[in-house]
């Protein structure tokens, strides 16, 4: 469910929670008002207007909750550039690189220009110190390119 639904209907809850409050509250100001002898200075009024005031700012504080959760950004999606065929592929200048370089681009390429690199950290069977200098060294030759997303980094074939 999206972040603005569950907002909408987060408020919609917290206006019933509002409603019930206050019908409670008119409910037990009418017993207050037939049982209790001492008119307006009867102490179970103040017991009632402490017990409204903490049920309407619990309702506020839940709008506020639903407003946030209408107005706030949705969610970013990971998008990984995909070429739709192997023409659009360009060839990539190998000169300079060494094997395990190598198997990073030939990687990316089967994976159509992009994936995870915790992902290509797996499937190179390397540690990820290794990985990450492979990586500094490919990027520093501009063949790819690393995109930080969220505690991971995306790597992106240049071409």
């Amino acid at each position: 469910m999206k972040n603005k639904n569950v907002g909408f209907l987060i408020i919609g809850i917290a206006l019933v929670m509002g409603s019930l409050v206050l019908l409670f509250n008119l409910g037990m100001r009418n017993i207050v008002t037939q049982s209790c002898g001492h008119g307006d200075t009867c102490p179970m009024y103040g017991t009632i207007a402490i017990q409204t005031y903490m049920g309407l700012g619990l309702t506020a504080f839940v709008i506020i909750i639903g407003l946030f959760l209408i107005l706030s950004k949705p969610e970013e999606k990971i998008v990984i550039r995909m070429l739709k065929n192997k023409e659009k592929k360009k060839k990539i200048n190998l000169e300079g690189v060494d094997s395990d370089e190598r198997r990073i681009i030939e990687l990316l390429q089967k994976e159509n220009g992009g994936m995870f690199q915790r992902t290509l950290m797996e499937q190179l069977e390397l540690g990820k110190v290794k990985v990450t200098r492979l990586l500094d060294r490919l990027e520093s030759k501009e063949l790819i390119e690393r995109k930080r997303r969220g505690m991971n980094n995306i790597v992106i074939l240049r071409g």
